[in-house]
């Protein structure tokens, strides 16, 4: 094998772990949602540490496959460097949105992902992102008390990705639809920034998107 061949293979080999890294770490942004704007009761929820940080798990078995089903479907499509933004939305009774939580991921340098730097600092970056992640219930207004509350993960995607997508299941038997106008889009929303990083790494940013109309 000659070097060039060898680079590449590298290259290859840390891209999947970087595409592994970001959905795992996913994984734990919506489980700790779940737990901050209590979407769950607390007691099926087990402290973990990630990265170092302390987060919180959902133990329920219908939420962790459902979860890991989403997981594995953005990380086909990550991996195929389809995805621009993931939005975790909560809805209320009427199935409009009341707060977005979006993940938006910019395009980074190939060149970069050889690196040995590439995944230590991803990790340290994504550290990052979960210690603003676990405060920022503090910045939001409360979910309204006495209604149900669901939620939904939306994916926004590459124009191809979105064709392909309806013709084939990322993941079998767990087919994704197009969400409806009025479940992406929020009366009066405001942005509340939680952490943006660029750099020759890493290229994201988290926010979160609060409607005024919460009562």
């Amino acid at each position: 094998m000659s070097v060039d061949q060898r680079n590449t293979q590298f290259c290859l080999e840390t891209a999947t772990v970087g595409a592994d890294v970001l959905c795992e770490f996913l994984e734990v942004s919506i489980h700790s949602i779940l737990y901050l704007r209590d979407l769950y009761p607390r007691g099926v929820f087990e402290k973990r540490k990630k990265y170092n940080v302390p987060v919180q798990m959902c133990l329920h078995p219908d939420v962790c496959k459902y979860v890991v089903n989403i997981v594995d479907s953005v990380h086909r499509l990550n991996q195929l460097n389809q995805v621009e933004k993931i939005a975790m939305v909560i809805l209320g009774p009427d199935h409009r949105p009341l707060e977005r939580f979006v993940i938006e991921i910019g395009r980074h340098s190939d060149n970069m992902k050889g690196d040995d730097r590439y995944l230590y600092q991803l990790e340290q970056s994504l550290r990052a992102f979960l210690l603003k992640l676990n405060v920022s219930d503090a910045l939001l207004q409360p979910l309204p008390k006495g209604t149900d509350c669901t939620w939904a993960i939306q994916v926004e995607t590459t124009e191809s990705a979105a064709d392909s997508i309806n013709d084939k299941q990322m993941v079998q038997g767990f087919p994704w639809v197009e969400a409806e106008g009025r479940e992406t889009t929020l009366d009066e929303p405001n942005i509340i920034p939680l952490r943006a990083v660029t750099s020759d790494f890493i290229k994201m940013q988290m926010f979160v998107e609060e409607t005024t109309k919460k009562s």
